[in-house]
């Protein structure tokens, strides 16, 4: 029996949506909170879904966030807390790593290229059970999620500016997720009016809507974006998808949220911070570490997850870029 050309074209279209629609299905199930073990120890972290969709990022309170303007965001996951030292520390000492581990480890983790260990405590006497991780470079951030990826096969990355702001507003338009008055910041953040001149455990505060603990204060947090201080010129007109801006020079580096000794007006979900290269002041090394930055005890990071992971060659482009020499 032969079928009319038309019905055909229809009947493969219909099979075509059918399948990216079961497809897509499965993938959204799965979209949920869990929890990432790393292999081969106790220890895990959590992680929720972020919902794609249109935001206004950018406010008219400094000029590096004007002008307030549309941007569309892809769905990803989320670290719900910042990541502590007693994760970091299996990436920063392969020795600890190897006496908590189960198993031997793998010969990619093995043969991973990790930090110097640090001249100083880089804790600067702040402690580390549940403590913020802190002090590193924006390089060394990135290569702690590779680190990830090699433990676990999953695509762990820093947000972008535009994804970590998303999160951090949770669908608000106030200067702060939960309203405009700072009175209320002491219930969600640890900040100069309340953290005692230091960091704090993760999560003792009230989580934001879309439940991401400090998200505001405590430590501040790696993006994975340069920072351009005129970055949204260009996005005045229509809806700009899921914008970024690669590193290409070492400073300066894009950095969101405030910290514990932040006044309430750097808790803003739209405030810009960027690194500077007076953090390795101290730093006697020629040239001065990739690694760390010894006079940085408020930046920390927390790790994002797409909701499809990209290629190995997408990922490993994104691990792999050579550290930039800093003189």
């Amino acid at each position: 029996m032969r079928f009319p050309k038309p019905f055909l074209i229809v009947f493969f279209l219909t099979l075509g949506l059918l399948f990216i629609w079961s497809w897509t299905a499965v993938s959204f199930n799965d979209f949920k909170p869990y929890s990432q073990k790393i292999p081969d120890t106790t220890l895990t972290f959590d992680l929720v879904p972020i919902p794609g969709g249109v935001f206004e990022m950018g406010s008219t309170k400094a000029n590096d966030e004007m002008p307030v303007h549309q941007v569309e965001i892809s769905p990803f996951w989320m670290g719900t807390h910042e990541i502590t030292w007693d994760i970091f520390e299996l990436f920063l000492d392969k020795n600890f790593e190897l006496s908590i581990s189960e198993k031997p480890l793998s010969s990619q983790v093995d043969g991973l290229t990790r930090p110097s260990i640090p001249y100083l405590d880089m804790t600067f006497g702040m402690g580390k059970e549940n403590m913020p991780a802190i002090g590193m470079t924006q390089y060394g951030a990135i290569q702690f999620c590779k680190w990830l990826y090699l433990k676990t096969g999953i695509f762990y990355r820093l947000p972008t500016e535009a994804e970590w702001e998303y999160a951090a507003k949770a669908g608000s338009n106030s200067r702060y997720f939960f309203a405009d008055d700072p009175s209320e910041l002491g219930k969600y953040a640890w900040f100069a009016g309340n953290s005692n001149g230091t960091t704090q455990p993760v999560g003792k505060k009230l989580p934001n809507p879309w439940g991401l603990y400090d998200i505001l204060g405590n430590v501040m947090e790696w993006t994975s974006d340069q920072y351009q201080d005129n970055a949204y010129q260009s996005r005045k007109e229509g809806i700009t998808k899921d914008p970024k801006f690669p590193v290409q020079s070492l400073y300066p580096g894009a950095i969101r949220g405030g910290h514990y000794k932040s006044e309430p007006e750097d808790l803003r979900t739209a405030k810009r911070f960027y690194s500077k290269p007076d953090w390795k002041r101290i730093d006697p090394q020629i040239p001065k570490s990739q690694w760390w930055f010894p006079e940085a005890p408020f930046l920390g990071l927390r790790v994002v997850r797409p909701l499809h992971q990209p290629s190995q060659e997408v990922i490993m482009a994104y691990y792999d870029k050579a550290p930039i020499a800093d003189y």
